[in-house]
């Protein structure tokens, strides 16, 4: 798939203006889905057994369930940010030493956000939020930053590695909403424009190091101290008490299905396993391999948001 990005900011009159434009040889919808085989008949029932049998459902979410959003992921076969760049995430440890490197990360955060924070669920988090909504889904468990199930309306949810939407001060904790920040940007930098070729997963974009250089970045204003969004990096954790809560609601739910993760990282995986210790029975629904097939009773290779709309909840 032949596929470029150009993302352009100005100011005009004073306000920022956005220009994203988009060619594929694939077309603008499902640019960052990974191709899969037709859905299976077969394994649709399979799945609307398992979803029929569960009384305490417990769902875990991850990038693929946004991908038919329009935000690309990491690691999908040919149009992941793995497959398509040699760019790598930025890291915990980084951040929180080098000046430079947050300037670097807010420069591309501060381009990127109107892309990233404009985009809406698709049907896949509706249907989740419908289950929820009609008492089939006891938990839902997102390692999603994009508060794409929020805005469907999902209320008993876990954002195991946070959200992009809020800002956290390193030094006094304080959170601040993350539009708040971006007035501020724009407030500090009324003359910088900035253009750049390929989205990132996590809200922001490729800049060069020559742009980043005269991006002025804003402080806490309660405390002066360095602002973080509100998301594990990696190489970061997640809070303990976020860990133990999760454990709880899989402990207390009579099965478990995964939707749209290959589950590569252990901060979600820990919680497949104590599924499986439990003895719960496991459905995976993600395109390609994942770290926990083996320990699935059912697993679908299908798009979450043309799949999930078919199963009926009650």
């Amino acid at each position: 798939m032949r596929m470029s990005f150009g993302l352009t900011f100005r100011t005009a009159k004073g306000r920022w203006m956005a220009n994203l434009s988009r060619q594929s040889s694939g077309g603008s919808i499902g640019l960052f889905v990974p191709p899969s085989p037709p859905l299976d008949p077969e394994k649709v029932k399979e799945l609307q057994r398992f979803i029929t049998l569960s009384r305490r459902l417990l769902v875990m979410t991850g990038a693929g369930v946004s991908t038919e959003s329009g935000i690309p992921d990491y690691r999908s076969e040919k149009v992941g940010l793995y497959a398509r760049t040699n760019r790598k995430p930025i890291q915990h440890g980084d951040f929180v030493r080098s000046a430079p490197v947050r300037q670097r990360y807010w420069a591309r955060n501060f381009v990127g956000w109107p892309w990233f924070s404009s985009h809406q669920p698709n049907p896949a988090h509706w249907a989740l939020s419908n289950w929820e909504r009609l008492g089939k889904l006891y938990w839902l468990v997102t390692q999603n930053v994009d508060a794409l199930h929020t805005k469907a309306g999902s209320r008993r949810l876990t954002e195991l590695h946070g959200c992009m939407h809020r800002v956290l001060c390193l030094d006094c904790g304080e959170q601040t909403p993350r539009t708040a920040l971006q007035e501020r940007f724009e407030v500090l930098n009324p003359t910088w424009s900035a253009e750049a070729h390929g989205l990132a997963p996590d809200g922001d974009v490729f800049l060069t190091d020559e742009q980043v250089q005269s991006f002025q970045v804003p402080c806490c204003s309660r405390c002066g101290g360095p602002l973080k969004p509100d998301v594990v990096f990696f190489g970061g954790t997640v809070n303990p008490d976020k860990v133990d809560f999760v454990h709880k609601r899989v402990k207390e739910a009579d099965s478990l299905l995964v939707v749209g993760s290959s589950l590569q990282v252990y901060s979600g995986y820990r919680f497949i396993l104590t599924a499986w210790e439990k003895k719960l029975p496991i459905a995976i629904l993600n395109i390609g391999p994942t770290r926990s097939d083996d320990l699935a009773c059912l697993k679908l290779d299908s798009p979450c948001g043309e799949l999930l709309p078919l199963i009926d909840p009650h």
